[in-house]
């Protein structure tokens, strides 16, 4: 029963994502209003970057193993081949949003309330995430792939020569 009404969440991609917000913003106010949590936020961010890395990785990382299978393309003259992520969307949606389901229901257990000074974690958590996208951006810039689909792709066709000959003959 709870597949069935997850399969049928698969193709509303906004609404998914909006349901995931709102979760998310009650989970910040929750930690709002207790003024506690944080190393189970910090915990959170943690996994939040770590699923990030993997929706934006592709399955086959060009660096590390030679495979038969679909490659990026390094070179103008190699054949395209699709962006294929090492976590699809829909598993990164979902992930996402189980993490924050957990991490709403641990802010009712004092357990987890681990006395820390939040600025601390917060700035570290800010550096592994400046380290870590760069280091991304930059492994996407040297293989060229955009792991983003931003728009529907249209076809220009060939650009008109300009030799300047005429095909129209006086």
């Amino acid at each position: 029963m709870y597949q069935y009404y997850l399969d049928k969440t698969t193709p509303h991609t906004t609404y998914r994502w909006n349901g995931t917000l709102v979760i998310a913003a009650i989970y910040c106010l929750r930690v709002y209003s207790v003024q506690g949590f944080y190393i189970v936020s910090y915990g959170l961010g943690i996994y939040l970057l770590n699923l990030l890395i993997g929706f934006l990785s592709p399955l086959v990382d060009p660096e590390l193993e030679i495979s038969d299978g679909p490659l990026l393309p390094t070179k103008g003259s190699d054949e395209f081949k699709p962006f294929i992520r090492r976590l699809p969307e829909f598993k990164f949606w979902y992930s996402m949003t189980k993490a924050f389901c957990i991490a709403f229901v641990m802010t009712f257990f004092s357990l987890f309330d681990v006395p820390v000074f939040w600025p601390i974690l917060l700035c570290y958590w800010i550096v592994l995430f400046v380290l870590t996208m760069r280091r991304q951006i930059a492994h996407m810039i040297k293989y060229k792939y955009i792991p983003l689909n931003i728009g529907k792709q249209k076809y220009t066709g060939k650009k008109a020569s300009t030799s300047g000959s005429s095909l129209c003959g006086d």
